[in-house]
């Protein structure tokens, strides 16, 4: 089930991938950032390109659909079809595309979900429970639909202070090649939106998280010092507007992401850490007695 999530999901990456790659080959030739990719340097030809993105374009999904369940399928290939469609022709025309961007990469996670059966919306055997502190952990309860929507929020928020940060350094080259991103159009504005994200991944992390079941209310302390580190960087970003705040921005959501999925492993609700590595605390209660 893993391998077939990661290798359908990895499918449908490639080419979503590849067909933005397609679409954007004269303006990719006019940035330092990207005049190196493979269509660019004509290391292969549009119709090689065309049939790789074809090819991974239905072997992705069709895994998906065969190997682990059909909503993750749909996920999979509505993911295509919006960054090589939706987001790939707003890049050229609206600041909105980073939003459309933001959303793509908000629902790999939700295939995760999904592919392990979870439930996507509220119906009669799913409702939406509310893991409040202190309060009876029932287990029955953690297939959540509030948890997949904290999921999605997670990768949503989080590409707001990684992209506005690396977009704000490569501005001069947006600019050449004629994209409205934020950063080249208000960069006030591009620094701003990335502060708000980094305030916004605090109550995600340390509430949403916990509440939705995903994790233990221990997620709420431990998740404190990498939210604030990355919210200060992106308050001296916003307060500066300088380069080098940007680069610590960029620099902080790379270690950020992982950091923070260590630490929701660690503390997955239902999930006891002591007992799973051999270490049963009762037994070794009673052998001590």
């Amino acid at each position: 089930m893993l391998l077939s999530t990661a290798l359908g999901t990895g499918l449908c990456s490639a080419s979503a991938n590849t067909l933005n790659q397609l679409q954007e080959m004269p303006l990719d030739a006019q940035m330092a950032r990207t005049r190196n990719r493979p269509l660019v340097r004509r290391a292969i030809t549009p119709l090689h390109a065309t049939a790789f993105a074809a090819a991974t374009g239905i072997a992705g999904p069709a895994i998906l659909a065969a190997c682990v369940n059909p909503t993750t399928a749909l996920l999979g290939a509505a993911n295509i079809a919006l960054y090589a469609g939706l987001y790939t022709w707003m890049k050229r025309r609206s600041i909105a595309s980073t939003w459309a961007g933001a959303v793509v990469g908000g629902i790999p996670p939700v295939m995760g979900w999904t592919a392990c059966g979870g439930a996507l919306l509220p119906d009669a055997a799913h409702h939406v429970h509310l893991f409040l502190p202190n309060a009876p952990i029932d287990l029955a309860a953690i297939d959540n639909p509030l948890a997949p929507f904290a999921l999605f929020m997670f990768l949503y928020s989080w590409q707001f202070p990684h992209f506005n940060s690396l977009s704000y350094i490569v501005r001069g080259s947006y600019a050449a090649a004629g994209y409205p991103m934020l950063s080249v159009i208000s960069p006030s504005k591009n620094t701003l939106v990335s502060l708000r994200h980094a305030l916004l991944l605090a109550p995600i992390t340390s509430i949403l998280f916990p509440i939705s079941g995903l994790t233990t209310w221990w997620l709420a302390l431990t998740s404190l010092p990498p939210n604030l580190i990355c919210i200060i960087a992106a308050w001296r970003f916003w307060r500066s507007g300088s380069e080098k705040h940007a680069r610590v921005v960029f620099q902080h959501s790379l270690w950020y992401l992982p950091v923070m999925m260590a630490l929701m492993m660690a503390h997955k609700q239902g999930v006891d850490w002591w007992t799973w590595l051999g270490f049963d605390t009762e037994d070794t209660a009673e052998s001590n007695q």
